[in-house]
């Protein structure tokens, strides 16, 4: 898998209407990032592949020279985090010597549930600890919540999840989202009406500001671009019941006395880019979700 990161894109400016992706967008703009071209483009929402299969890439950030930088070679071990068992070695970014705007960490371990079943890479300083899970969980389900060095909550990790029922979604509730990046992830998934392979995320709900959220997801986010809400959650095989990995299970448009965290909330569609674009904190997220790894 690259490692690397690819080359930021132009910033967008702010839309007086907002961009509108038609609803399987989220599996059909892979290694795609919102940028100035693609503003240019939503007038005729063309250029989209239907199925959104491809190689999996960073979309954040780039290396110092604008290029993908190559995976470094294993270094030392990798500390445990709390309910963590380290399976690999910690590796390093022979390009850069710490994490920088678009760049991802300089040292990854690896966080491993005590059956082996579920496996994912987290900057060597994250903090990676099992809690525990939700009531109405399936038997074995894991939760595990992820916050970075200074203890800020990054993303939980939630398996053996009960497949909802879908929730009344009137028309005047509905709202345009966008999706701002868009990369194919393998994973043990459920096929069917609404479902997509599934896919890494960061996608806005567009509101009284610009709602973002980033996670894995197969579910369709709604038609015509617009939905009550955005699922970051993959529907799991028969009998072996759903993930979710991301910030939120499902990301919708906050009202004005809601609390927003761990929802990302911007002024405009380009500050939601660069956050993507430029960010470490982005690169790095979408990296670990990236990484994930579940037996089916």
């Amino acid at each position: 898998m690259q490692r690397g990161n690819t080359p930021g894109s132009n910033a967008v400016a702010a839309a007086a209407a907002p961009l509108r992706l038609p609803h399987d967008r989220e599996g059909s703009v892979p290694r795609a990032r919102l940028g100035a071209a693609l503003m240019v483009a939503a007038a005729v929402m063309s250029g989209c592949s239907g199925d959104g299969k491809g190689a999996p890439a960073w979309t954040a950030g780039s290396g110092p020279s604008g290029n993908a930088t190559a995976e470094g070679t294993p270094s030392s071990a990798p500390a445990a985090t709390p309910g963590a068992t380290a399976t690999g070695t910690a590796t390093s970014a022979t390009a850069t010597e710490s994490a920088s705007a678009g760049a991802t960490a300089s040292a990854w371990k690896v966080f491993s549930d005590s059956a082996k079943n579920v496996s994912f890479e987290l900057p060597q300083d994250w903090i990676a600890q099992s809690v525990t899970p939700d009531q109405g969980t399936l038997a074995g389900a894991l939760k595990v919540e992820v916050k970075d060095a200074k203890g800020n909550y990054l993303a939980t990790l939630q398996t053996g999840l009960q497949s909802p029922s879908a929730a009344a979604c009137a028309e005047a509730a509905r709202k345009a989202y966008t999706v701002v990046s868009s990369i194919p992830v393998d994973l043990p998934h459920r096929e069917g009406e609404g479902l997509i392979t599934p896919h890494v995320v960061f996608r806005v709900i567009h509101g009284y500001r610009f709602f973002g959220s980033y996670g894995i997801t197969n579910v369709v986010g709604g038609g015509d671009g617009k939905a009550c809400a955005l699922q970051n959650v993959v529907r799991g095989p028969e009998g072996k019941g759903d993930v979710s990995f991301g910030d939120l299970t499902a990301l919708k448009a906050f009202a004005t006395d809601e609390k927003v965290a761990p929802a990302k909330a911007f002024d405009t569609l380009d500050q939601a880019a660069k956050y993507v674009n430029e960010g470490s904190e982005f690169a790095n997220v979408q990296r670990m979700l990236m990484s994930l790894k579940i037996k089916s």
